[in-house]
This record gives structure tokens, C-alpha cells and sequence, in this order.
């Protein structure tokens, strides 16, 4: 899954060309990811882990990092 996400942000959402994203790269705070990418981000990831992101789950907390949404998919 970790790919798949790196793969997605590199290829569809990036804001300017990359070529390698750290698990633990803050994808907003870096300005790698703005804020619709970020709503792009939330609907691959509910489709690739086939889960439902609810409202109160899209913090910070679990979307800064590529590690914090594996994290994320994994209690799920």
C-alpha cells in the first residue's frame, strides 16, 4: 500500500515534480500536497483500502504523513 500511495501523490498530486517522497515527509506542510490534493488523496485511499474515511477521522493526525495514513489504514 505504501507504493501505491508514494506512486498516486508522485504521479497525481505532487505540485511540482518528485522524485522520492519520505514516509515521514509532512505532505502539506511541505507544499508536496495542497489542500484538494489532500480530498484526492482521502478518496484513493478509501477505494485502494476499501474503507470509509468519516469526517471526524480527516485530522492531521492521520493524513500529515505517508506513515500516519498507513497507520491510519491499519487500525482500520
Amino acid at each position: 500500500m505504501k507504493n501505491k500511495i508514494i506512486s498516486y501523490i508522485k504521479s497525481k498530486l505532487a505540485t511540482e515534480v518528485v522524485e522520492e517522497i519520505d514516509i515521514n515527509e509532512d505532505l502539506l506542510g511541505s507544499g508536496l500536497v495542497d489542500s484538494l490534493g489532500m480530498v484526492q488523496l482521502v478518496l484513493f485511499i478509501e477505494n485502494e483500502a476499501n474503507i470509509k474515511v468519516a469526517p471526524e477521522d480527516m485530522t492531521i493526525e492521520n493524513f500529515m504523513t505517508v506513515n500516519h495514513i498507513l497507520k491510519y489504514i491499519a487500525r482500520k
